[in-house]
């Protein structure tokens, strides 16, 4: 499971760490369970100060979990997290265990006149890795809240582990392993620089892969020197004739930016990430797919033109274009750090660097 591997960072033009807790005021955790009958888990983006949040979901099976109250019209502003998780729709039991340990620390919306009369606000979004599992083993309430406490105990800007883990421990992709990943970015726009970044579980019918080349579909999307490293031969072995391709499956993820957009900003920030998963898979967003993208604005760096003035709009879509190629490139760091489970070989397997 590793959480860097060549050309993961850090880059020019990206973060320091080449991830989504560049981005002041967001946290990453992880919980899973890779063994005998298991292969599955929870990863959780954990926003202690609140962000405000929106949603764009594009395929045409989605597992998802109070993702309503992110139209922009609805009550609700700001979210306290983000549950991404295994599991299918079982899997979105996770999530009740984010909201329990975000209760116990008086995070969440409150409703009441005492600390602890909160309550916190958790959309949610499942991929499908059943097959790699015995059938009953999926998350849980203790993934999630385990997935919280991993957060907490890492702590603000601290690396993210990428490949066989959180989300991505049971994810495929094609006749592939997909995996989670991240990326980030930093954007100069209103003379202020802003990150960008991403967190991305790999779950697609489609494929990754350029079968001519042996090179990522995302990998166009790489910074200098993030990418250059692969040059893939393909061996004879491992062959993927072990390897079913999964009828179902779901990418998800959460783009976040650290600039104070609204929350109708966001969805525009989410939609434009989605356009970086087309770019990283192909086909994109089938009727088998879920793809499911969140997004975030924690607001720690205020955007110098206000809403409906001319040139909001320019710094807006600055950050959309940002948006984009991070999540493209979030998916190919998961696909090149997965490692094989069971008879789905890994990138890496089948695509040995010259």
């Amino acid at each position: 499971m590793p959480d860097a591997l060549p050309g993961a960072g850090p880059l020019p033009g990206a973060g320091p760490r080449n991830a989504i807790t560049d981005v002041a005021g967001v946290l990453v955790g992880h919980h899973q369970r890779l063994a005998e009958g298991w292969a599955t888990g929870t990863t959780v983006v954990l926003v202690p100060e609140g962000a405000a949040g929106a949603v764009d979901a594009r395929g045409g099976a989605p597992g998802t979990r109070e993702t309503d109250l992110l139209d922009p019209p609805n009550l609700i502003q700001r979210v306290n997290a983000v549950c991404l998780t295994g599991g299918s729709a079982y899997g979105l039991a996770a999530a009740d265990g984010v909201m329990r340990w975000l209760g116990e620390h008086n995070l969440g919306t409150p409703v009441g006149d005492q600390p602890h009369e909160v309550v916190p606000i958790v959309p949610a979004a499942a991929l499908f890795d059943l097959p790699l599992s015995r059938w009953g083993n999926r998350p849980d309430a203790e993934f999630g809240y385990a997935a919280c406490a991993a957060a907490s105990a890492a702590g603000p800007f601290a690396p993210v582990a990428q490949g066989s883990v959180g989300a991505g421990t049971g994810a495929r992709v094609g006749h592939l392993k997909g995996g989670l990943g991240t990326a980030s970015a930093v954007v100069e726009v209103a003379g202020q620089s802003c990150v960008v970044g991403a967190v991305a579980a790999l779950n697609a019918v489609g494929d990754a892969v350029d079968q001519r080349t042996g090179l990522p579909w995302g990998a166009e999307c790489g910074l200098p020197g993030e990418f250059d490293h692969l040059r893939p031969v393909r061996p004879a072995e491992p062959s993927l004739a072990g390897a079913r391709q999964s009828p179902l499956n779901t990418t998800i993820g959460v783009v976040a930016v650290d600039a104070d957009l609204t929350k109708t900003e966001c969805r525009r920030l989410a939609v434009a990430a989605q356009d970086g998963l087309a770019r990283a898979v192909r086909p994109a967003h089938t009727m088998f797919d879920g793809d499911t993208v969140f997004a975030l604005a924690t607001g720690v760096k205020p955007v110098a033109v206000p809403p409906g003035e001319p040139g909001r709009a320019r710094i807006l879509d600055q950050l959309c274009v940002a948006a984009a190629d991070v999540f493209a490139r979030a998916m190919v760091h998961g696909l090149l750090a997965a490692d094989p489970v069971g008879r789905l070989p890994s990138y890496r397997q089948v695509w040995t660097p010259a």
